[in-house]
């Protein structure tokens, strides 16, 4: 649309701020009309606001749709996140969150390689399909919700009165969270600048680039189930500090990848995104069903939107201060980032003592009864 870069990433701000201002306004109303109705509600803002992009001429126009789509944005994560704590017990929690991060990092992948084979920079017409497509998915997500998930019990019963107040008084809600800004801010951030070293340092194609991303997908995938059914009776925080243990040692070897010759440089890449995806995965069976567990349940939607408040600001924190570290020092971003996870992987441990006793280990699965 002839827009400038700088122009256009402005507009991209404005979506991740309004993500961000919208999920605590969503918390709230999830607590009082149920995970389900916000969930539907967030689809139907995601569907108009993704299609409009097609119609974006004017960069008025872009700030409005960026505006609209964010508002959706922050209200799907924790909409989402309580639905799913709302319609499995306890016990099931990692598995459903487990599974959860599974079919996300396989929309990731296929979403990109849709993107990939439908868009051409060329062609805006192209670009007008995929948003189209984009919205598409999220009416659909919307009709399949809406006609085979049913309420939770939880959300039918009347609901105790209840505020932010109350869940910013909760401790070690309160570390959990701030735990997990630290490592999506020094950990799953760093995707976002690491094909830039990749290139400029390590001299990767872009097709080589793409296929690092693809073997973290796949391992992701083939891997989260079996390491949430490890987890189950296991301490939680510990899982947690190995979590960052994996992401500490990932990110020390992206320097010396870069100061190697490109075909060596790639299987240290390699290894760095594997090692990166198991550390993903452990975070997947522990973080989001720990945060369910704490939960005081008529305040479940605000828990989920503040720990959604988290990921937002680590990823927002994370590639403005990842880029400027590149320019001022290719190398020290990344030991930087390394020993951020190491002090996250000691904080996790010390964060334990002020769990209750019934979280510290992931629930063993209930026997079926005859």
């Amino acid at each position: 649309r002839g827009m400038g870069y700088a122009l256009v990433g402005l507009i991209l701000a404005t979506h991740a701020v309004v993500s961000i201002v919208a999920g605590p306004i969503f918390g709230s109303r999830i607590d009082r009309f149920g995970g389900k109705a916000m969930l539907g509600l967030s689809l139907a803002i995601l569907t108009v606001g993704y299609a409009a992009y097609a119609l974006v001429y004017e960069p008025w126009q872009g700030f409005l749709v960026a505006a609209v789509s964010g508002i959706g944005v922050g209200g799907f994560w924790p909409a989402q996140s309580t639905l799913i704590a709302g319609l499995t017990p306890p016990e099931q929690r990692p598995s459903a969150f487990a599974m959860q991060r599974v079919v996300m990092n396989l929309g990731f992948g296929l979403g990109a390689l849709t993107g990939g084979l439908i868009a051409v920079a060329d062609s805006p017409e192209t670009f007008t399909a995929l948003f189209l497509v984009d919205a598409a998915s999220f009416f659909v997500y919307g009709v399949v919700m809406l006609v085979l998930v049913p309420e939770p019990a939880s959300e039918r019963e009347s609901r105790a009165p209840g505020s932010y107040r109350d869940v910013l008084r909760h401790r070690p809600f309160v570390a959990v969270a701030s735990l997990n800004a630290l490592f999506i801010f020094a950990g799953y951030s760093g995707f976002d600048v690491l094909p830039v070293y990749a290139k400029n340092e390590a001299g990767l194609s872009e097709k080589s680039i793409g296929v690092l991303f693809l073997v973290n997908t796949v391992v992701i995938i083939l891997a989260q189930l079996p390491i949430a059914r490890l987890a189950r009776g296991r301490r939680r925080m510990p899982a947690l500090a190995l979590f960052g243990v994996f992401w500490a040692g990932a990110w020390l070897l992206v320097p010396i990848a870069g100061a190697s010759a490109t075909q060596t440089a790639f299987v240290l890449l390699v290894a760095v995104m594997v090692a990166f995806a198991i550390g993903m995965c452990l975070h997947g069976a522990v973080a989001a069903p720990l945060v369910a567990d704490l939960a005081q349940p008529h305040l479940l939607g605000r828990y989920m939107a503040l720990n959604a408040l988290s990921w937002q600001v680590g990823f927002a924190l994370g590639p403005a201060l990842g880029g400027a570290g590149l320019a001022l020092s290719p190398t020290g971003v990344w030991i930087a980032a390394s020993a951020l996870c190491a002090i996250g992987a000691v904080l996790a441990l010390v964060v334990e003592g002020s769990l209750p006793s019934a979280s510290r280990r992931t629930p063993l699965p209930t026997p079926a009864s005859a």
